[in-house]
């Protein structure tokens, strides 16, 4: 088999019972985790030129758990506490499941989807539609995700709270990989950034989600693995039939 070592653009599993690891162990290949972006938090001077105060806001609009994070940060930098009476609304449970890092959880108005979609939030949104809504975003959102708000006169303002930036490779870091899988445009941005002169040859990329996708073959390089699939959910299921198929082969 001609794959032996993949890169995996994103941050090492906080637990050994990853899919990943099963995988490395289950065809012998070498599996590095080396995210080709980073999340870069605004301070509290940058945050404040958006002329936004936490403080005006009844409900927040959760759509990931970095935004919770760098959410809470500013809220001490700026030395703004939120009330008991704050309602959250979050794109899926396991968002909503990671506030609990910050507030008593089971003492606070809280609403999540199950898609990761605003879609999914918005019978609670519109319920609520009274409350005045901040959404907390990175730099680089896409806004047309949240045209649901729009069409339903939803009284949100968007706060940009953080940044994707590029995490440079060091000139002594190998780069030696017969597989990239990349799960963002911006990680794309990152190898050209990176690697101007990068040819890809019978390097295997893969992308998950269909802007990655898109981002992949934009570049010009060749797409040979997607996901997710109508037969395969997630990343892990497509690599492990994919790494079969060449086993076979």
């Amino acid at each position: 088999m001609s794959i032996k070592k993949i890169l995996v653009s994103q941050p090492k599993p906080s637990s050994e019972k990853s899919p990943y690891y099963d995988i490395a162990a289950k065809y012998g290949v070498d599996i590095v985790f080396r995210p080709f972006i980073k999340v870069e938090g605004l301070c509290s001077k940058e945050f404040r030129q958006q002329k936004i105060s936490i403080a005006d806001f009844s409900a927040i609009i959760f759509t990931a758990r970095t935004a919770i994070d760098h959410f809470f940060r500013l809220c001490e930098e700026t030395r703004v506490s939120i009330p008991d009476t704050t309602k959250y609304f979050c794109t899926t449970e396991a968002i909503a499941l990671y506030l609990q890092k910050y507030i008593v959880y089971r003492k606070r108005k809280i609403f999540f989807g199950k898609s990761g979609k605003i879609e999914d939030v918005m019978p609670a949104i519109t319920k609520h539609i009274k409350e005045k809504f901040l959404l907390p975003i990175a730099a680089d959102a896409n806004m047309n995700n949240f045209a649901a708000m729009d069409e339903a006169n939803v009284p949100y303002t968007p706060a940009v709270m953080y940044r994707t930036v590029s995490n440079d490779f060091t000139e002594d870091e190998a780069f030696d990989y017969d597989m990239l899988m990349f799960f963002s445009p911006a990680g794309i941005e990152s190898l050209k950034k990176n690697f101007p002169d990068f040819e890809q040859g019978d390097i295997t990329i893969s992308a998950f989600g269909p802007s990655t996708a898109k981002s992949v073959k934009d570049a010009g390089l060749r797409l040979d693995l997607e996901a997710p699939t109508a037969e395969y959910r997630s990343m892990t299921d497509a690599l492990d039939a994919f790494l079969k198929k060449q086993v076979q082969d």
